[in-house]
């Protein structure tokens, strides 16, 4: 328990480490690229991060439960080639936009289902139901891709607010990220989450629905992949099978880049929206200098991998410090 507490004040000061980084990385790319901090290139930080922050927030519940997603990406792919499938077959837009939503609340149920009533492991659970929802949406709609969709939705995914930088996506993303927050940070459920991910055992003696609890979370991650998979859509004026490919591995490192421990029990929603704001300026920073993709790539691995390993690194070499203490005043 003692060392939890200590590995919780550590991630506390991650997550201040991280906005400070944040603000560091800015102050760096703007200095280096006259082009950065423009109104058109922070249009497009926020714009191309949007799909990201909108899983992020639910993921982050579930890796502090100690469970992982990693067919998000699948289901933002399958919901996306609902909507297009059922809007080109004469459903209204926002009943195809509604079948997307409930596409992906289905299958987020699924996942939690078999992880929860079945007792499977998520990591294999959500491997398989990645290429499962990507199988069924080359399915329905095979290489054909879908783009004709009413004006009003792709300026909804596409255009800025007036004349500002602000993408007209960003009102729905402060919307879900005060929710999240309040519910993560001020509301019993948090505190659950936070006690189910530090310890299932105590938390179920507590008496907590520890199963109950986790599907819950699962289907409302399948559900914020829904609203995603709406928003990449709309963006960009696309439905097909490979929508998305890819992103489950930058929400995951955006989550762990912004303090969520991977060991679960400790994480917050400010650090992760620095953690997606961050490794989003630093993708616009490699892309403005024309770096390659490739190697751009190989700094989100990096970063991950800080991520996963910074906070723990600190808390041995705090424990050795101490323990060097001790054997000194003995």
């Amino acid at each position: 328990m003692f060392a939890n507490l200590k590995l919780s004040s550590i991630r506390r000061s991650w997550d201040t480490a991280i906005i400070l980084l944040l603000a560091l990385v800015l102050i760096f790319a703007s200095a280096t690229t006259g082009t950065f901090l423009t109104s058109t290139n922070i249009f497009y930080i926020f714009s191309n991060t949007s799909e990201i922050m909108i899983i992020a927030f639910a993921m982050t519940f579930l890796i502090i439960l100690g469970e992982i997603d990693l067919s998000v990406a699948s289901i933002l792919a399958l919901s996306s080639s609902m909507l297009g499938y059922s809007y080109v077959r004469g459903v209204p837009i926002w009943g195809a936009i509604l079948i997307c939503l409930a596409t992906g609340t289905i299958c987020g149920f699924i996942n939690g289902y078999l992880v929860t009533k079945l007792g499977l492991g998520s990591l294999a659970v959500t491997i398989g139901a990645l290429a499962l929802y990507r199988g069924i949406a080359n399915g329905l709609l095979g290489e054909n891709t879908v783009n004709e969709f009413p004006s009003a939705a792709t300026d909804f995914g596409l255009k800025s607010i007036g004349s500002t930088f602000m993408p007209r996506t960003l009102p729905l993303i402060l919307l879900f990220g005060i929710f999240f927050a309040l519910l993560l940070h001020r509301t019993p459920f948090g505190r659950r989450t936070l006690a189910i991910g530090q310890s299932p055992e105590a938390a179920k003696f507590a008496g907590v629905d520890v199963v109950k609890h986790k599907l819950i979370v699962f289907t409302f991650t399948g559900f914020m992949s829904g609203v995603a998979g709406m928003v990449y859509t709309f963006r960009f004026s696309t439905a097909q099978a490979d929508n998305g490919v890819g992103l489950e591995l930058l929400v995951i490192s955006a989550i762990l880049l912004g303090g969520v421990s991977i060991f679960g029990g400790i994480g917050t929603i400010w650090g992760v929206v620095a953690g997606v704001l961050l490794a989003g300026s630093v993708e616009s920073w490699l892309t403005l200098q024309e770096i390659e993709a490739k190697w751009r790539t190989i700094v989100t691995g990096i970063l991950l991998l800080i991520s996963v390993a910074a906070p723990v690194l600190v808390q041995k070499s705090k424990a050795r410090r101490e323990r060097m203490a001790l054997k000194k005043s003995g």
